[in-house]
Order: structure tokens, then sequence, then C-alpha cells
């Protein structure tokens, strides 16, 4: 199971724009935030990843230098998604396979209607410390009722003016 304040699972992935994203590699201010959506499919992943696009200079402003929104997405249906959705300067990963979405503790569905993949991770966003822990997890079995970016940015801000710790960890 996934913890607070323990590493976070291993996650290297290719990029739509090229190269690649490693976690083990990223130095943020404060925190990495790691977004897992569903994919080209979802109505509701366009929503957030586009929100996600235009808040990366607050998220950077409290600290969150380093983002990545990642899917089980093949690298076409995933360079369609940058291109349909308007996603100008959010480093998009691929490839994730379902045994690294039960690592990071994520939902995993079966397709039910087209145009679903046959298997695909539910939501998550985790926000990983800069010495690579995690400090927090939003998981959700649904596509409905992930968490707002604006109150996220506002509660980075609280976290960072009162040293809050990590939760969850008992």
């Amino acid at each position: 199971m996934l913890r607070t304040r323990e590493p976070a699972p291993a996650l290297d992935l290719p990029l739509v724009a090229g190269g690649r994203w490693n976690l083990a590699e990223q130095q943020p201010e404060t925190f990495t935030l790691v977004v897992f959506y569903r994919g080209m499919h979802c109505p509701k992943c366009h929503d957030q990843l586009s929100e996600l696009d235009q808040k990366l200079d607050a998220l950077a402003e409290v600290g969150v230098t380093s983002v990545v929104a990642v899917s089980g997405d093949s690298e076409e249906r995933a360079a369609t998604t940058v291109q349909d959705w308007g996603l100008d300067r959010l480093a998009v990963g691929h490839g994730l396979t379902m045994a690294q979405a039960r690592e990071w503790g994520l939902f995993v569905s079966k397709g039910v209607k087209e145009p679903e993949p046959d298997e695909f991770n539910e939501p998550g966003m985790f926000l990983i410390r800069s010495d690579g822990t995690v400090y927090s997890a939003h998981i959700q079995s649904m596509p409905f009722a992930r968490p707002h970016l604006d109150n996220l940015v506002n509660a980075i801000r609280f976290i960072n003016d009162n040293d809050y710790p990590a939760r969850g960890e008992a």
C-alpha cells in the first residue's frame, strides 16, 4: 500500500514532446505534482488537464516546479490528446502499465463503451516532496469529483507557510 512519508514508486515514462520523464530525476522547489488521467476518451480529464496547463504558473509560485500528466494511452493517442486539447505547456507522459497504476494505488477499470480502452487507470493526483517521498494522494474510483486546482494551490501555500507535515502516516 502506498503511504505518505515513504518513497513514491518509480515512474519513468516517455513524453509526447520527446524524451522521458523520470520521477527520480525531478528537483522541484517544494513538490512534484503527478496527475494520472484516464486517457483521451475522458471528457473530465480534458477539463482537468486544460485547467492544469493554465495553472502551471500558479503552481510554480508555490514551489511546484515539476508537473506531469500520465496515462496508459499509446504515444499516438497521447499526442492526439495534447494537440486536440491544446496542452501547450504541460508535460504529458504515456504508456503507463496497469501494473504501474496499481503500484501507485490507482483503481483500474475495464472499458464498457467506445472509445474506452480495454483497461485504463482511474484518476489520481500526488504531491511528491523533493526527497521523493509521498506527501499527499488523491485517488478516485470514478472520473468525477477531482480536487480543484485553485484549492490545491491554496493548500500548498498553507503547507509551505506552516511547515505542515504529511498526514496519514500511522
